[in-house]
């Protein structure tokens, strides 16, 4: 689902069933001791892409456990290792991970939700005005794609790219994000000051999307400064 996605130098492994034995680091197995089978399944199967991933850019296998600080998601973020930016993502017959070498991306985002329209309610507090205008044309001219969802999979992308560059929270609200139908893209326009990447202020990302398998897909890409990349 990620595949074409991202650019050529972040390596992604997908698996679409949960794992049931994925042998945990002490550290990861702690972090899990309490949680209900269905989140140890998870957590395992999402670390093994994880695994799978880093792998490919020569990194041993080693523990990867949630940051526990922050707000919200970056709790359960995970640490990566020195040199390495990265992004999980998990739900319903979807895992994946994406990592990166740090000296050619800054940060990353994906994330998966199932193809189906967000609960009763969640609409309004996902949304501003304007995107709700946005996604009632889109509903009506391409009823084929959930867009509500792939409009709420588009934030989580986002969130996961900024928190790791600012430390900060990125409310619903405080992002504008607009689907490309055509183009399988989606622009997200920051409300709230940016973060800065290389001495400049990011205030609009551009991301891309997927849907197939009953499922749609989310990916942002953040580039590390030039002169970095370089070095």
């Amino acid at each position: 689902m990620l595949a074409g996605l991202l650019p050529e130098g972040v390596v992604v492994a997908e698996l679409f069933d949960s794992v049931g034995e994925v042998e945990l680091f002490p550290q990861e197995a702690e972090a899990v001791a309490g949680a209900v089978e269905k989140r140890r399944r998870e957590f395992g199967t999402v670390r093994l892409c994880a695994r799978r991933a880093l792998a490919r850019l020569g990194v041993a296998p080693r523990p990867l456990v949630p940051s526990g600080s922050g707000p919200g998601w970056a709790r359960r973020a995970p640490r990566w290792p020195e040199g390495v930016v990265g992004s999980m993502t998990h739900c319903a017959g979807y895992h994946a991970a994406a990592v990166a070498p740090l000296a050619s991306v800054a940060s990353l985002g994906v994330d998966g939700e199932p193809d189906e329209p967000v609960p009763e309610g969640v609409r309004e507090l996902i949304t501003l005005p304007e995107e709700r205008t946005v996604l009632d044309r889109l509903g009506a001219a391409h009823p084929g794609v959930h867009w509500d969802r792939l409009l709420f999979s588009a934030k989580e992308s986002v969130y996961k790219a900024w928190f790791p560059l600012t430390g900060r929270w990125l409310d619903f609200d405080q992002c504008v994000i607009t689907p490309d139908p055509e183009r399988g893209t989606f622009s997200a326009v920051l409300k709230v000051p940016g973060p800065v990447v290389g001495g400049v202020r990011l205030g609009r990302f551009e991301g891309r999307w997927r849907g197939g398998h009953g499922l749609v897909v989310t990916a942002l890409v953040i580039p590390a400064p030039t002169s970095e990349r370089a070095g």
